[in-house]
């Protein structure tokens, strides 16, 4: 069924917000009231509309077919997460039939046939997909996938049309059944599938509807978020459906193309609640500078969530201020904490308070361990880290040192989280899951951060730390410097990190560069140096790399691991450099 108006805002069903024990319960009830999914291209607007009712009757009788193929309950089904109704009927499917879905990521645009194609199927091996199902347009891809693994079924959902002699049973799940894996963003080589219970979905689902965003009969989302991240997967779909809201969607790849679509959606639809990374924002500003925004009013935008990745403050302030005349509030700003090992969200900033944010002293908070305030007035380097509210209910957070102490407010160490919304385990990987949680039930996240005023403010990745001569050195502040100091330089143009050159770490800087000129190219690369020496005391090596050729996670996101990786293995050789020894050099 399609329906060419987007369903209505309100639904005709008392609200419930995540109050049920099994996703399928909540589809059952949603299904009753007239809210539901549409999904739009930037070129084409609305492109089909799906009320929850329809999903569910369709999602019922693919749940019928799968059974009669030969799938049975407990197995795991690979689905190519594109934003569209099949990916999304295919996922409530599996639900219904006790099947677990694994949403596995699209291809970037620049990956390549052979390694997409390679990374499915590792996905696919690690989880022991038992079928794969993906959209037409790869079709082939996927087949080539599922050639020499053993599956009952590989292509599009509408090829999967067995005979049947009346109905399949459904199985009953439980609560504290798996319901869904979900591959951690930057698990390339080695994924890891974190296993969510239908019970952690439901509580975490809870938190994000009742207590993050106090949710209401009148709110509607709207997102571009992918649906094999997280944050697009359980903030976009999921949740909002176990709050029987209205969903406006768009590809990702279209937010890339024409990102004020996403805020003319908003805008036109009258939406409440939409999320981003802060690059999403500053795609959004930079579009801006050559666009008429007579068009938007975003007075109704009460939720505008930042989360995915670390909260770039200039960038957001930046946004505020061009959208000001368009009805944006600052106050609407909505920080938040969380990751795919909780199911999604750990904390949501207070609702109304924006971005309050510490203005930290980065000497003190490397050499310390501390975070100082910095002085207005001083020269030290510093850096805004914007607090991030305190847990969700019947969840706790604590900030520990390298003993596994809790510190005190202030005191930077390693994050732990724990409560009902934690995933069980990495799917098949007991040394993994060992690794991250503990004994009595805590999840190591592997992020730092401190306490401010009873909410966690987040500084970085642990793994990501940079050490020289003793020193803690966080990666991101040498790359947003650099990104910063030049106009011709984008938010993720710059990987940051350290190597073992046999006489010490020493810091490398990839930067890939849309200059062609050698002159200005060298001009930029040496600019970065001088800023990196001046600011940060640092001799770091800059290397300068073609566009797109930074890897990323498949939520969009830098990876710095594989940056690393891939600078070892030589892939940049062929790349103009510049460093304190050798300057110039090729």
């Amino acid at each position: 069924m399609t329906n060419f108006q987007p369903t209505p805002t309100q639904s005709n069903v008392s609200l419930r917000l995540a109050d049920f024990e099994r996703m399928g319960d909540a589809l059952d009830y949603a299904a009753k009231g007239q809210s539901g999914l549409n999904f739009y291209s930037a070129r084409n607007g609305l492109e089909e509309a799906v009320p929850y009712t329809v999903l569910r009757t369709r999602a019922l009788d693919a749940a019928q077919r799968m059974l009669a193929s030969g799938l049975k309950a407990g197995d795991r089904v690979a689905i190519v997460a594109e934003t569209d109704a099949e990916f999304v009927v295919t996922f409530f499917a599996c639900v219904y039939a006790g099947i677990i879905p694994a949403p596995l990521p699209l291809p970037v645009a620049f990956g390549g046939r052979e390694g997409y194609i390679a990374h499915l199927k590792r996905i696919m091996q690690v989880c022991g997909a038992s079928a794969v199902f993906g959209p037409a347009s790869l079709d082939d891809w996927v087949k080539e996938a599922a050639q020499t693994l053993d599956l009952v079924f590989a292509g599009v959902l509408a090829d999967l049309q067995l005979e049947r002699n009346g109905d399949v049973e459904l199985p009953k799940t439980r609560p504290q059944d798996m319901c869904y894996l979900q591959f951690s963003s930057g698990t390339t080589r080695f994924p890891l599938g974190v296993e969510i219970t239908h019970e952690a979905f439901m509580a975490n689902a809870r938190g994000i509807i009742r207590d993050g965003l106090q949710i209401t009969k009148g709110d509607r989302a709207c997102s571009w978020l992918p649906f094999y991240h997280d944050m697009g997967l359980v903030g976009f779909l999921l949740a909002p459906m176990a709050a029987q809201l209205s969903v406006d969607l768009l590809p990702t790849r279209d937010f890339a193309r024409r990102s004020l679509g996403w805020l003319k959606m908003i805008s036109d639809n009258r939406a409440t609640l939409a999320y981003s990374p802060s690059f999403g924002y500053e795609l959004c500003t930079r579009r801006a500078r050559t666009a008429k925004l007579d068009h938007l009013d975003l007075s109704c935008w009460r939720a505008a969530g930042i989360g995915g990745d670390m909260i770039r403050l200039p960038v957001l302030e930046r946004f505020a201020e061009c959208f000001a005349d368009s009805g944006f509030d600052s106050k609407s700003f909505v920080a938040s904490y969380g990751m795919a090992e909780t199911t999604l969200a750990i904390s949501f900033a207070p609702q109304g308070q924006g971005l309050i944010h510490d203005h930290l002293d980065l000497n003190a908070l490397d050499k310390d361990g501390r975070a100082v305030i910095a002085k207005p007035d001083s020269a030290v380097p510093k850096r805004s880290f914007v607090l991030c509210g305190g847990p969700l209910p019947y969840h706790k957070i604590e900030v520990r040192n390298a003993r596994g102490e809790a510190l005190g407010e202030g005191d930077v160490g390693r994050i732990f989280v724990s409560g009902p919304s934690l995933m069980r385990e990495y799917y098949g990987n007991a040394g993994e899951t060992a690794c991250v949680l503990t004994a009595d039930g805590w999840l190591d996240t592997g992020d730092l951060g401190y306490f401010r005023d009873g909410q966690i403010v987040i500084t970085g990745r642990a793994k990501d730390l940079i050490l020289v001569n003793g020193r803690n050195v966080w990666p991101q502040d040498l790359e947003w410097a650099a990104e910063n100091g030049s106009e011709v330089l984008r938010a993720g143009d710059v990987a940051a990190f350290s190597i073992d050159d046999g006489d010490g770490e020493r810091v490398i800087l990839l930067v890939q560069t849309r200059i062609s000129d050698p002159e200005r190219r060298e001009s930029l690369l040496n600019g970065i140096e001088g800023l990196v020496s001046s600011e940060y005391g640092l001799m770091a090596k800059v290397v300068s790399v073609p566009p797109h050729s930074l890897p990323q996670t498949s939520s969009g996101k830098l990876s710095r691991v594989k940056a690393r990786k891939m600078y070892l293995e030589g892939a940049f050789e062929k790349a103009r450099t510049v460093s304190n020894h050798a300057p110039g050099n090729a």
